[in-house]
């Protein structure tokens, strides 16, 4: 990603970067993507039907909370039901893929009930072809797991209750 100025300072704006990452978001079906190169910043989001591309050098701004509403949105083996507080939640650090298990095929890497250590790997989130594990912060016992396999994720997203 090369980024230039002009004489008056200004940056140019990498149009084929920003194709990139919106079919990136057309391929996943993410609503936002944001790639960071040193001190640049590149943040392309979708709004309703129009995607919207911005440069920015400070962090953005938060979105407003929109709800989540989907066909996979459906509870999976949520015995506590939706009362239980984010509190005790891991979050996704990015936006990317969730993966329950290391390999299509393969046992998950907890399941509801289980105990886990501190750093035991709970699932992967994959991010830009990168498989990023996501580690249990704290000893607990695993108490509903809040997203499927292969299902797209967005950042600060409640992953995996451990209490």
């Amino acid at each position: 990603m090369a980024e230039e100025t002009n004489h008056s300072g200004a940056m140019q704006i990498d149009i084929d970067l920003i194709r990139q990452l919106a079919g990136v978001l057309d391929d996943t079906q993410l609503t936002e993507i944001e790639v960071e190169d040193g001190d640049r910043k590149v943040r392309v989001a979708r709004k309703a039907a129009a995607a919207a591309a911005q440069y920015h050098q400070a962090p953005p701004m938060p979105a407003a909370p929109q709800p989540q509403v989907s066909a996979s949105a459906a509870p999976t083996a949520d015995p506590v039901g939706p009362s239980t507080s984010d509190v005790d939640a891991v979050k996704s650090p990015m936006v990317g893929t969730a993966y329950l298990a290391a390999e299509p095929g393969a046992k998950p890497f907890v399941s509801i009930g289980q105990q886990v250590a501190a750093g035991d790997t709970l699932l992967i989130v994959e991010a830009m072809k990168v498989m990023n594990p996501i580690a249990a912060p704290a000893a607990g016992t695993v108490k509903q797991v809040l997203v499927e396999n292969g299902q797209p994720v967005e950042f600060d997203q409640p992953l995996v209750v451990v209490e």
